[in-house]
């Protein structure tokens, strides 16, 4: 896994807070040894979840949106770093990875403007390469026996996730989504709002459910496309649920997990879907974070859970004073989903 950067003890050293008559879960969380085979590592070391950041907001620029998605995984470990380590979750369970190495893409985008037709194409081929990356450092995971959950960056490395799991698994897998827009868009060069059709359309991703659509923000072409593959891909909005209550939020979490857990499934989170929370697709409506802590539960317990990838925060692009609390939430979203996956037998 040549793209990876990985993380050591003594990078978890300076980030953890020490104090005394406590323990964190930067004093327990297991990294590589240097010099150790990660692969190998990763197939007899005893935990089941693997952190993985990826810092990049490519995908996030290719689509006409702001960037900052890069600077969540940084916030992110820095507070799971922090998080006590008790009898409700367990440091000694997860071993942080690293990042997907980014730094050379990242370098290439800097000057690039998303309006210059010939630059969306570069971004487009970048969006490609980091694809190619993700998809290969997911299927080692996975084949290894683990669990990833992966942090950062744009929705576009949806497609990566379900490729890298899909290859793992010898077959397309499935996918649920709590996002405020569908990701389905047409295949018009990689970016972060057609991930999921790209991955559908190279028969990657089986069936795929969208959970909170805004109704404001999908449009005719993405309806209609639905529609016409509805066998195999649907949603729920947002409006219905919450607004005009024609649909109750614990029974259509039932519905969403009966068309998908036929299958190993991922569990994509777009921060985006959360009011007040800095992404390039920031929203002032939206579910609360309790609903969000729930709905990722819901779904962890279910055995066919394969991966967990949280996207599209921006710290960057937060308050100063506050732009921790983006790292604070993924740092709950993170025990909540190994809170419940880890009761399965």
């Amino acid at each position: 896994m040549e793209k990876l950067l990985p993380f050591t003890m003594n990078d978890l050293a300076k980030i953890t807070n020490h104090r005394s008559g406590e323990i964190k879960f930067g004093e327990k969380m297991i990294t590589v040894p240097k010099g150790t085979d990660t692969i190998s590592f990763l197939k007899t070391c005893e935990a089941k979840y693997v952190l993985l950041g990826i810092p990049e907001d490519i995908g996030v620029r290719a689509n006409f949106g702001r960037p900052g998605a890069a600077s969540a995984w940084d916030s992110a470990i820095k507070n799971i770093a922090n998080i006590q380590h008790n009898r409700f979750c367990k440091g000694s369970q997860i071993i942080v990875l690293g990042q997907v190495n980014v730094c050379e893409e990242m370098k290439e985008v800097e000057h690039l403007d998303f309006n210059d037709i010939d630059d969306r194409s570069k971004l487009s081929q970048l969006v490609e390469r980091i694809d190619k990356d993700v998809s290969h450092i997911i299927f080692n995971i996975i084949k290894a026996g683990k669990t990833p959950i992966i942090i950062g960056g744009g929705h576009n490395n949806s497609y990566g996730n379900i490729k890298g799991a899909a290859l793992a698994k010898g077959k397309s897998i499935n996918a649920i989504n709590f996002d405020a827009h569908s990701d389905f868009r047409i295949l018009e060069g990689r970016h972060s709002g057609n991930g999921f059709s790209y991955a559908f359309e190279e028969g990657f991703l089986k069936k795929y459910f969208v959970f909170g659509l805004h109704e404001n923000y999908t449009s005719k072409s993405v309806l209609d496309i639905i529609k016409k593959t509805e066998d195999r891909v649907r949603y729920n909005t947002y409006d219905g649920i919450k607004i005009r209550k024609e649909k109750d939020f614990s029974l259509e979490m039932n519905t969403a997990l009966a068309f998908v857990e036929t299958d190993c499934f991922g569990i994509e989170i777009d921060l985006d879907a959360i009011p007040n929370i800095a992404s390039s697709a920031m929203t002032l409506s939206g579910f609360s974070v309790e609903e969000l802590r729930q709905f990722i539960s819901f779904f962890a317990k279910n055995k066919n859970a394969t991966y967990l990838h949280i996207c599209e925060g921006a710290p960057s692009l937060g308050e100063d004073k506050n732009n921790h609390l983006i790292g604070k939430l993924i740092g709950y979203l993170v025990t909540d989903f190994i809170k419940s996956n880890n009761t399965i037998g």
